[in-house]
């Protein structure tokens, strides 16, 4: 029976061999795409791509900024989401009021 460190080895060597067959039958079949595309003249629209869709996605995903609700005496800023600030947390440990630095 084959020892942990040698089934180890054997896996490595077999994780390898497999990454380096799907890397081959992706080339393959990558080439054979852009065959078939060339030959027989598709665009993307033929093969059911949107083009434009991806980006407007995108751009109505995309996050607004969040108003800055609270600023620190030296210029720091949190918009009173998550967990508050090391700034916020320190001046509160001092005695201060969290409202003293609302914007």
């Amino acid at each position: 029976m084959a020892t942990y460190k040698e089934l180890l080895a054997q896996r490595a060597l077999l994780e390898k061999q497999i990454e380096e067959a799907r890397q081959a039958e992706l080339a393959d079949a990558i080439a054979r795409a852009r065959q078939l595309i060339v030959e027989h003249g598709l665009t993307a629209s033929d093969l059911g791509f949107k083009m434009g869709g991806a980006l407007t996605e995108t751009i109505v995903k995309m996050r607004t900024p969040v108003a800055i609700k609270y600023r620190g005496p030296n210029g720091e800023s949190w918009s009173g989401r998550g967990k508050a600030p090391n700034w916020l947390t320190s001046l509160e440990a001092q005695g201060r009021d969290r409202n003293e630095f609302l914007v």
